[in-house]
């Protein structure tokens, strides 16, 4: 049997393959009313898209759990149940296809308060329809605006926000609930020297700079069934070797902790925290980031970034430096690339049946 196509159990949870939908954002959800940060048919249809498509698990993007721990106004969020309403139908079509619907829950810290990438990514003022961000400390990503520096009863309030959502998406039927710890959002800024000049027990050293992703973990992990698995997205590295950093040795560390939190899964990239970052890209570039954790920490990995062949997909898994592999570029541009590689590596295909005459699978 393929490694790429053989199911993984997770708890009590079995996802039928290691083919994984990376959450990627749309920016597609209706910026004010009553339709703030809700899924529309867009949603709908572009994920069941990557459903029927094959993907084992289809991983929604970046919802925020509050309305100012959003990228951009147009972001989902998971504040309300209106909003958990339409995330039910999205998480309902993802299971009909017989794929696992799993949601990421996000809060945007500074990195906030955005316009849409194709608008720029500049600023959006509060009198614009954006908000004030907030960080660790008042240190800004690049131009972006100072963040407020959040008090401890504030960061309690976020704490309190990720539960929240957790039990949101749960309610609405999601079986994978990932915490965003990456990509210089909130809690990688608070993991992250570069950016957390606290003094307090939120800063400092490792264990006050981890504090909040571990408690931000417990709570998700505190309010998810115990038969279903918890994830933790996680940079492993902030590519600035020449400062004070986030390494990939405390993205170990961090692993370990996790663990003991009840984490099933670290899903691991890479950057983000800084707009002068040094990353060195190419295929699988962030794939031996993803085998250190898996290594050093004895938890399940996914990988992600620049994988692109199936076979590619499949020497990672067999070399055993990651459990499953995250697609985003090649699922956005091929929605059915599970399908392709199943038949490329000889492993059962699930077409949907509606397709059978085309993919000679019936008639």
């Amino acid at each position: 049997m393929s490694a790429l196509f053989e199911p993984i159990t997770l708890r009590s949870l079995t996802i039928p393959n290691r083919v994984w939908l990376s959450p990627m954002c749309m920016y597609s959800a209706a910026p004010d009313g009553p339709l703030e940060g809700v899924a529309t048919d867009f949603h709908l249809a572009h994920l069941g898209a990557r459903a029927a498509g094959g993907a084992g698990l289809v991983m929604v993007e970046a919802t925020g759990v509050r309305p100012d721990g959003r990228i951009t106004p147009y972001d989902l969020g998971l504040w309300n149940d209106r909003q958990r309403d339409e995330l039910a139908r999205v998480a309902a079509l993802i299971s009909a296809h017989g794929s696992v619907p799993g949601i990421q829950l996000a809060h945007a810290g500074r990195k906030a308060s955005s316009a849409q990438p194709w608008s720029g990514s500049v600023p959006v003022s509060p009198a614009e329809g954006g908000w004030p961000v907030v960080g660790p400390s008042p240190v800004p990503f690049g131009d972006k605006p100072v963040p407020h520096e959040l008090s401890t009863a504030e960061i309690r309030e976020v704490v309190a926000a990720f539960a929240a959502a957790a039990e949101r998406a749960l309610a609405a039927g999601f079986k994978v609930a990932e915490v965003h710890g990456a990509h210089g959002y909130l809690i990688h800024s608070f993991l992250s020297p570069a950016s957390n000049r606290r003094t307090d027990e939120y800063g400092g050293d490792f264990a006050g700079r981890s504090r909040l992703a571990l408690e931000v973990a417990t709570a998700v992990r505190a309010v998810w069934p115990e038969d279903l698995p918890v994830f933790f997205r996680v940079s492993a590295t902030d590519w600035l070797p020449d400062e004070p950093s986030w390494t990939v040795e405390e993205s170990v560390q961090l692993a370990k902790e996790l663990a003991a939190v009840g984490i099933d899964l670290v899903d691991v990239s890479s950057g983000g925290i800084s707009p002068d970052a040094r990353v060195a890209t190419g295929p699988g570039y962030q794939v031996p980031f993803a085998a250190e954790v898996r290594a050093g920490s004895g938890l399940p990995v996914s990988s992600v970034g620049m994988i692109s062949e199936p076979a590619q997909a499949e020497e990672i898994l067999t070399s055993g430096r990651a459990d499953a592999v995250m697609l985003g570029r090649e699922l956005l541009r091929d929605p059915y690339w599970p399908l392709h590689a199943a038949r490329e590596l000889d492993a059962e295909r699930r077409w949907p049946v509606q397709y059978g005459y085309a993919v000679g699978t019936r008639g």
